[in-house]
Parts: structure tokens; sequence; C-alpha cells
């Protein structure tokens, strides 16, 4: 791998982001997932959900746990956890399948209820989240390592987890959010040379034609 362009090359000579090589869990993670659009509300707020997790661990942490995640949170339908009361906690408080931290558990509770308030005034989730999507100007032109380092939260997450803390939500920080944003292709930060960058920037661009990702 080299430290400069952030890649790193498989047996098969493939090159990746190099933050997905630790394990085949992350590549495919990577390869399919990461940077693609997503336009469903289900899949948007697991995103979300899983990032605010992830706060203090390794994202392959979460990965690994994610199906046990969805056993516990009803497949991140927010109707169903909006439900969620006392007992739930105590539930999920003892599942060691998932990270069991009170906060994090009754925020993903909270933010069920704040998505059902957001769906009635924006429709979904999807069409409120993509109104922060940063403009193509304001994005590094060849992005890098160092271009992303030097870019750091854009204003755009920054305004995102701010209008989000206003409407109430919780552990939506402007790392939380990027992240966020980073996942679910808002932004496309496959760096130069990376095997899925075309790929993910194509999908994008369909999105833009009507044609988007499930």
């Amino acid at each position: 791998m080299s430290r400069r362009d952030g890649l790193f090359a498989d047996d098969a000579g493939v090159r990746r982001c190099a933050w997905c090589q630790a394990s085949p869990t992350y590549r495919d993670y990577h390869d399919s997932e990461w940077g693609f659009p997503v336009d469903d509300e289900t899949r948007l707020f697991e995103k979300l959900c899983l990032e605010g997790f992830q706060a203090g661990l390794s994202w392959l942490t979460i990965l690994n746990k994610r199906e046990a995640f969805r056993r516990a949170f009803a497949g991140f339908d927010a109707v169903r956890i909006a439900r969620f009361r006392a007992r739930e906690v105590e539930r999920l408080l003892g599942d060691a399948g998932i990270v069991r931290h009170r906060g994090k558990i009754e925020s993903t509770i909270n933010n069920a209820r704040r998505l059902l308030e957001l769906r009635a005034e924006f429709g979904s989730l999807a069409t409120y989240a993509w109104r922060f999507e940063p403009a193509a100007a304001g994005r590094p032109k060849h992005v890098t390592p160092a271009a992303l380092r030097a870019l750091g939260s854009p204003p755009e997450a920054l305004a995102l987890a701010k209008d989000l803390k206003r409407r109430g939500w919780t552990f939506v920080g402007p790392t939380t959010v990027y992240a966020f944003m980073q996942a679910m292709g808002l932004v496309n930060d496959h760096v130069e040379g990376c095997l899925v960058r075309a790929g993910a920037e194509a999908a994008r661009a369909a999105r833009g034609t009507g044609a988007t990702r499930a």
C-alpha cells in the first residue's frame, strides 16, 4: 500500500481504498455499498443509526454485528422502533449481539420518532438528506487522502448535523453525519485509482436521471 495514494492491491493486483484492507467483509462492503447512492428510507435510517453506534469503535465491529442490529431493531423499521419503550431498552441492553450502550440505544428510538416527524414534512428521509448533497465545485478535484484530510467535514455535513440536532436528533455530530454521507453516496470518497470509484460515480449520475439504488 502507498501512504500517498491511499490504496492497497490485493493478490490479483486490484487496487482499492486502503481502509478496506483488513478483511473480506470490509472489502465486500467497500465494493458493493460504500459510496453508492441510496434512496430507500429503511436502509438510510439503518446507515445513520449504525454510524451513531460506531462512534468510538471500528466500523468493522459494526459490520460484524449488523445482522444482530437488524434483528434487535425490527429491521430498522422506524414505525416499529418508535413504539419501543423501557422494556425494549432493557431487552436491548441484554443483547450481546449488538453494542450495549444505553445512550446509543435510546438515541435510535428517539431518532425513529424524529424520522416520522421529518417524513411528515418532507415525504421521506431520502428527500430530506439529498438536499445536502455537496456541489461538485466544492469537492476536491482529485480525491486523494491528502485532499480529504484538507477538506475535513464539508460545510454540508456541518449544516446537516446542525439541522438534525435542531430537529431533536441525537448522536448526529458532524463526523458521524459525514460518515453517513460517504456511506449513502451523498459524496463519492473512493480515492483516485480505486476499482470502485468509477462505478460509484456512474451510479450517482444515474440517480440524477431517475435511476435509484434500492
